[in-house]
């Protein structure tokens, strides 16, 4: 009795796969309006200085910062759904294999290497923002350290 129990409450995962599947669809979403509105200001009037090249290339990196958020908000999803609701040979399912994710702990790994994908999108946008200044400094050695933790936790992870 108790194990079927345990058994069914593998369904509850399925409020975690919803709400991360609408999350992503909402970056989706949101992803498409920043685009439009990019491509409206670009057409009204297109960069005419390097300074406003550099506007123009921080709202595109921002642009890419969110898609990789709705991305990994999508493996989530997926990735949730295939390990504990519908379990799949990784073989069977062409998502799981192609990211190499054979369990939870795979996933996990995953998550921390889009996290440092993020984290450097996110120093360039403040590089190209800020320019090189000690704030940039002190923000990339910030980042650095969280790169190199991060990278240190997925190595043991292995």
């Amino acid at each position: 009795m108790i194990e079927r129990v345990f058994q069914s409450s593998r369904f509850l995962v399925l409020v975690a796969v919803f709400a991360t599947a609408v999350s992503a669809i909402l970056m989706y979403l949101t992803c498409l309006s920043v685009l439009y509105h990019i491509v409206l200001d670009f057409f009204g009037g297109p960069p005419a200085t390097a300074d406003q090249g550099k506007v123009l290339a921080v709202k595109l990196l921002k642009l890419l910062d969110l898609l990789l958020i709705g991305i990994t908000l999508q493996v989530i999803a997926v990735s949730l759904y295939r390990l504990f609701i519908t379990p799949l040979k990784v073989s069977d399912s062409l998502f799981l294999s192609t990211l190499h994710i054979k369990s939870f702990h795979d996933l996990k790994i995953t998550l921390v290497q889009v996290a440092v994908v993020i984290l450097v999108i996110l120093f360039l946008e403040h590089s190209v923002e800020s320019g090189a200044t000690l704030e940039t400094l002190y923000y990339g050695a910030a980042i650095a350290v969280v790169i190199l933790a991060s990278t240190f936790a997925w190595r043991s992870m292995k």
